[in-house]
């Protein structure tokens, strides 16, 4: 190696160390690091609903002692858990509105279905204050809240991708390293869901 070569060499690295964290400092990471938040935080969603779905069996068989009038409630939140569970979910639903829009509907459905349920149950004192329903009651409303949380967490995520793609620099990031980064599929919560579900089944009285 000649002298002039070796003299060269450590500037050559210095450049390249700081030619690294200016990239890194412009957001040049962004992009993948927003997208894996927004995939992270919709495996939240998926988690917390098929939780919902598990648990509606033993509900369902908790409450058995409905009136023959308002046993359609249980055949309405079986019906919508079939159909909730049944929903085929595309490799690419991140990136498809249509296919997040059915997911979303069938979720939606389901869950008013289960409301309208609970409801019905505060007319049956004996089956509300059975032991297995009120251990249902607790698992439920936790179920509700943390699904309430992970909806809340994946819509910031994929606003703050969406956001990252779509204006300076990380639309320049966009063009130039992760030209298949596509726009992110979001969903609206229903105006009675956007506050946090409380469930009362009137033990406190």
């Amino acid at each position: 190696m000649t002298p002039a070569l070796r003299t060269f060499r450590p500037f050559a690295l210095v450049a390249a160390a700081f030619a690294a964290l200016a990239l890194g400092g412009c957001g040049v990471n962004n992009i993948p690091t927003f997208e894996q938040s927004a995939k992270a935080a919709w495996a939240e969603v998926q988690n917390q609903y098929k939780r919902r779905s598990d648990l509606i069996p033993n509900l369902v068989e908790s409450v058995r002692g409905f009136a023959d009038q308002e046993r359609k409630v249980l055949t309405d939140v079986t019906e919508a858990r079939a159909r909730a569970v049944s929903v085929q979910v595309p490799a690419d639903i991140l990136t498809n509105p249509d296919a997040m829009k059915q997911y979303q509907d069938a979720q939606n459905t389901l869950g008013g279905a289960l409301r309208q349920l609970l409801a019905v149950v505060e007319n049956y004192p004996d089956i509300k204050s059975g032991q297995n329903f009120l251990a249902l009651q607790s698992q439920i409303e936790g179920t509700e809240n943390r699904i309430s949380i992970a909806r809340r967490d994946y819509i910031q995520a994929v606003r703050q991708y969406n956001t990252e793609i779509a204006t300076f620099p990380g639309r320049l990031w966009r063009m130039a390293l992760y030209p298949s980064a596509q726009e992110m599929a979001t969903f609206d919560i229903p105006a009675e869901e956007q506050r946090v579900p409380k469930v009362d089944f009137g033990t406190s009285k």
